[in-house]
């Protein structure tokens, strides 16, 4: 279940709808009077221990796992964790300890995995402030600007991953081995031999209150999608979170290995992340058109700089969307044996048409399909929205909505480039900046490291394609 609780608690608490950061760090002291908030709902729901979750900027989630009776020192921010060790938090070794916020909002039991065991999503602090290299606390300041001007995003995702087994050479195999079709997707057979790992899936997430309302075999032999209700954007975000660690936990019980990795296999389709958004303002969409529009897709003048805003910046989000070497090896695929890939490879918009950056289903939202598998949802959704409120400002005009074959603005076809678009682009920096300086320039740090361990390495295509070339 989740927990509504103290709306005080948490860097992303929020307020009628709309994130909000407290100006000093929201921790309990001996002189408080009471459980607090987590604590009440670890009692009222007979939890035994809790795994204190944060998130480091490569998208890893980190955790330790608290007893019910030390959950009075968590909230109270006595929860230290040594952020170089946890990895891409923006620390050296000498550096203090993170210590971690619980948002109680975000308390979630996982009696389906361990009886007795619940997760809560925290932010991590230093001296007092929130940490602005946590993705968490980041995404929770850009909804805050947006906050400024009424607005608050709504987020739906698309969570899609493979089921496999390793082989005894490491290399890997579909989990399931009568699924080989050329064409997989949608398969009832394929669906229904994986009925008990998806089902148990959905049954979790609905327990849970995020109304799972379907499970699909996707393009890919082994590939999956299961989907949730879309909602503000730090709870879909933390849900994104959640269930990859759902979906990875139960998966292992069955003896399978989930994985969202963009691109396992070469000749296959590989996992995107596509994120449904939304604006609202005062309990209302923003993006419907409530009279003749502008381009014939039913959107308001709002909706389109919105769109524009995306369109420009496409380039400078995508080492944030597309965060790995592998990401590119799926945009960049040439086969499959499916006959697509469904990455798009070049910014364009459209109505209900799958080859575009970013689709209209309808005037109700638009779909970004430029994400992948291994983005960071926190860092995902508050570039992207970044972006959009840099168009609303401008008042950006998309243009009309463009074929694939008319793209001019083509994404770029490395990590490495697109650490460099993002490096040159002012409103993405300063969306991971939000909290302060340091972070963009940390970021795309670890990506060129990144880039340069995979460049360094060599491969076996590499012996196969030159050891007795010349």
């Amino acid at each position: 279940m989740t927990v509504t609780a103290d709306p005080t608690v948490g860097v992303a608490a929020s307020r009628n709808g709309s994130a909000v950061h407290p100006p000093v760090a929201p921790i309990r002291t001996g002189a408080d009077q009471g459980p607090g908030p987590l604590a009440r709902v670890v009692a009222e729901t007979g939890t035994r221990f809790v795994l204190a979750v944060f998130t480091n900027l490569r998208g890893k989630p980190c955790a330790k796992l608290v007893p019910a009776s030390a959950v009075d020192q968590l909230e109270a921010g006595e929860l230290g964790f040594a952020g170089y060790a946890a990895d891409a938090m923006g620390q050296q070794p000498e550096d203090p300890d993170l210590v971690v916020v619980p948002d109680a909002r975000s308390f979630t039991s996982l009696d389906f995995i361990k009886p007795g065991l619940a997760l809560v999503h925290c932010d991590p602090w230093v001296g007092g402030r929130p940490w602005r290299f946590a993705p968490r606390v980041i995404l929770g300041r850009v909804l805050a600007d947006a906050a400024t001007n009424g607005l608050e995003l709504k987020v739906g995702a698309e969570v899609e991953y493979f089921l496999v087994r390793r082989n005894a050479d490491g290399t890997l195999r579909t989990a399931d081995p009568k699924d080989d079709e050329s064409h997989p997707c949608y398969d009832a057979r394929g669906v229904t031999r994986m009925y008990e790992h998806l089902a148990g899936v959905s049954e979790a997430m609905n327990t849970l209150g995020w109304s799972n309302y379907a499970n699909d075999h996707e393009d890919g032999n082994g590939q999956f999608e299961q989907n949730f209700a879309y909602d503000e954007a730090m709870v879909t975000a933390d849900r994104v979170m959640t269930l990859r660690y759902i979906i990875s936990m139960l998966a292992e019980q069955r003896d399978m290995i989930a994985t969202f990795m963009p691109k396992p296999f070469s000749d296959r389709t590989g996992s995107g992340m596509h994120l449904h958004m939304s604006l609202w303002r005062g309990g209302d969409a923003v993006f419907p058109s409530e009279g003749p529009d502008r381009y014939g897709l039913g959107l308001s003048p709002t909706a389109y700089a919105f769109i524009g805003g995306i369109l420009t910046h496409a380039s400078g989000m995508h080492a944030v969307l597309c965060p790995t070497i592998n990401s590119y090896k799926r945009i960049g695929a040439r086969t499959t044996t499916s006959g697509a890939t469904w990455s798009p490879t070049d910014a364009t918009y459209g109505g209900n048409d799958r080859t575009h950056y970013l689709r209209v289903p309808d005037a109700n939202r638009v779909e970004l399909r430029g994400g992948d598998g291994s983005a960071n949802p926190y860092l995902a959704m508050a570039v992207q929205l970044a972006a959009g409120l840099d168009g609303i400002r401008r008042d950006l005009d998309p243009g009309p909505p463009a074929a694939v074959t008319d793209a001019t603005h083509t994404l770029p076809p490395t990590l490495l480039h697109a650490v460099e678009a993002m490096v040159a682009d002012d409103v993405v920096r300063a969306a991971l900046d939000t909290c302060g300086d340091g972070v963009a320039d940390y970021y795309a740090g670890l990506k060129r490291d990144e880039f340069t361990a995979w460049h360094n390495t060599v491969t076996q295509w590499e012996i196969d394609e030159y050891l007795t070339a010349l």
